[in-house]
């Protein structure tokens, strides 16, 4: 009896280390053999669970993580194919609205003179009318030697007829009324030709704003001399400004509909004001008028315009951001396969206004195409 219970003893203390020993199995000096002989982790198509990372795939395409993609941001837009509007490229420069910009030139050789505010610098807001400067003539030693010579003559003329006109007040009734009032209005020309020639001596130009606006570019110092016609200072209203492009095809003049230049951040909605009708370095000026006002853009900067047409074309219209180009320097696009699986396609394109381009070969209707974040895509080795 006593050898049966110690028996049932041991069994039950024997089972005890059994559970308490769980998942591990001990051996040669307490290493861990429970991890031996499992068999190999599950895996999603080619690539391991415990991969997390971006891969790029022997066929091209890209096993991305739903992690990762959280982390590039990546964002899809579902393609629809039908008739859109063809834009054309166009180049051009801004320029300053014709009836709100305007220069201030010299009329003749002077020195710069401050107007009763000083001289305006770049950036100041002017009002039309405003003495911006004066300009005193500069006149050689010779003329002004004429000049002076010229007054002294019409001052001794201008006495004789002072006398002439004063001996015949005395003498009137003996003299003939005509010949007083020919002597009269002789001594008032000569009082108004000496007037004419003296202040010509000392005379100053006042130069005034031929328009409100900002000062945009100035070249005058104080004591400077300048010639006739030089430009002193331009002006611009940053409220009015333009675009001028150049059209290599004259059937745009009545065919575009709308513009816009695109910029760092959104894009400059243009109006089109019209087109000429002479080439200009074998192309049309087109005007298209700045709607907005204040725009961050300046006088002489060149941009590109997207002018659309009234041509259309069938194609899939996606944001700009969804181009790329691979190493051979193609466009394509990335196309969403999977949950975690993205697919290169090379496409044909035509830009649609400033942020906009329409995808016209490469890509069917239904496909998931990637609009935010390809370019971190087509980085992924």
């Amino acid at each position: 009896m006593k050898r049966s219970n110690t028996s049932s003893l041991a069994a039950v203390l024997a089972i005890a280390l059994l559970c308490l020993s769980g998942s591990q199995a001990w051996a040669h000096g307490e290493e861990d053999h429970s991890q031996d002989n499992k068999p190999a982790a599950q895996s999603v198509g080619a690539m391991p669970m415990e991969v997390i990372s971006a891969q790029r795939l022997p066929d091209g395409s890209l096993f991305v993580p739903k992690a990762v993609q959280r982390q590039l941001g990546v964002r899809t837009v579902l393609a629809e194919t039908r008739d859109l509007a063809i834009s054309v490229e166009l180049n051009g420069r801004v320029i300053a609205d014709p009836n709100a910009s305007g220069r201030v030139q010299a009329s003749q050789a002077g020195r710069i003179e401050a107007g009763p505010k000083g001289l305006p610098t770049l950036g100041q807001k002017v009002s039309k009318g405003q003495v911006l400067l004066r300009l005193r003539p500069a006149v050689g030693s010779l003329e002004r030697g004429n000049q002076r010579a010229a007054l002294a003559e019409l001052e001794s003329q201008l006495a004789i007829a002072e006398r002439k006109v004063a001996r015949y007040a005395e003498l009137e009734g003996s003299v003939p009324q005509k010949e007083i009032e020919a002597a009269r209005f002789e001594m008032i020309a000569l009082k108004q030709r000496r007037a004419a020639v003296g202040g010509s001596l000392g005379d100053v130009d006042t130069l005034v704003s031929p328009v409100s606006g900002v000062i945009s570019a100035t070249s005058v110092v104080n004591g400077q001399v300048v010639e006739a016609r030089e430009v002193l200072f331009e002006i611009v209203d940053p409220a009015r400004l333009a675009v001028e492009a150049l059209a290599y095809d004259p059937a745009l003049v009545d065919g575009i509909t709308s513009a816009s230049v695109p910029l760092p951040g959104g894009a400059l909605e243009l109006q089109f004001v019209g087109g000429g009708r002479q080439l200009r370095e074998q192309a049309l000026p087109l005007l298209f008028r700045v709607k907005a006002q204040n725009a961050p853009v300046a006088v002489g900067q060149p941009v590109k315009v997207i002018a659309r047409t009234l041509r259309t074309a069938k194609g899939v219209a996606v944001p700009q951001a969804a181009l790329s180009r691979n190493s051979a320097g193609d466009t394509l696009v990335w196309v969403h396969l999977g949950a975690e699986r993205f697919g290169p396609r090379k496409v044909s394109s035509q830009p649609l206004d400033a942020s906009t381009v329409v995808l016209t070969a490469g890509i069917a209707s239904g496909e998931r195409v990637v609009s935010v974040g390809a370019n971190l895509l087509a980085q992924v080795r």
